[in-house]
């Protein structure tokens, strides 16, 4: 799947879904949506129908009817997207959550997040590799878990607090990683990504509980 986030999405709309899908390319369509739940739920719909589209996020701070309006939008057909839940973001840590107001680690409240997201009916959440070990604990096999914030070895972390490597996402429980400036703002960007897919290989060992293909 290629993400297609807010930048590409502001400034290229739909078309860029569809070109991407054309190409036979997956979406995952990071749009983070965060309103009241009929306006959610009417944005959800729209891009729900999108060609291509098999991943769909909302922030799970808006809260459980917010949630309940984007699953009841997306239908129940066996090819509907998946809608992810973001817990929170990779960007923040301890004290830039009490900046906003927001108790306790990032840790504790990612995982508060994912039980309330599951509980609504989403079908995973957006997390840290940090958070992912105790959110498959507590959600089960079932749920997804997309990590970003992903960096090699060596890599910078750019602007992201809580970061890993693929083999410690992988090995925490993420069914899929999310890899961009690695790759994008390499100086071989083929390289770059040969190298990371060598290290997701060498950790997703054929008898790993979470070496799965959803």
């Amino acid at each position: 799947m290629v993400k297609v986030g807010s930048q590409l999405f502001s400034a290229e709309g739909p078309r860029a879904i569809q070109r991407l899908a054309g190409m036979g390319l997956g979406i995952f369509l990071d749009l983070k949506f965060h309103d009241i739940p009929n306006t959610v739920a009417g944005a959800v719909s729209a891009v729900a129908g999108l060609p291509g589209v098999r991943l769909i996020t909302l922030h799970i701070s808006g809260g459980t009817a917010m949630m309940r309006a984007a699953r009841e939008a997306v239908g129940t057909g066996r090819r509907r997207p998946a809608l992810l839940g973001v817990t929170i973001l990779t960007s923040l840590d301890a004290g830039a959550l009490k900046e906003v107001g927001i108790s306790g680690t990032p840790a504790s409240r990612a995982l508060e997040l994912a039980l309330l997201a599951q509980n609504a009916g989403l079908d995973g959440v957006v997390a840290s590799a940090q958070e992912a070990s105790a959110i498959r604990e507590a959600c089960g096999q079932d749920f997804l878990i997309v990590v970003p914030g992903i960096r090699p070895a060596q890599a910078s972390v750019n602007d992201q607090a809580r970061v890993a490597t693929p083999a410690q996402a992988i090995r925490n429980g993420a069914n899929y990683l999310v890899v961009g400036r690695p790759i994008t703002e390499a100086s071989d960007p083929r390289s770059a990504a040969l190298a990371i897919a060598r290290e997701i290989s060498s950790a997703a060992q054929p008898d790993s509980k979470f070496n799965r293909n959803p």
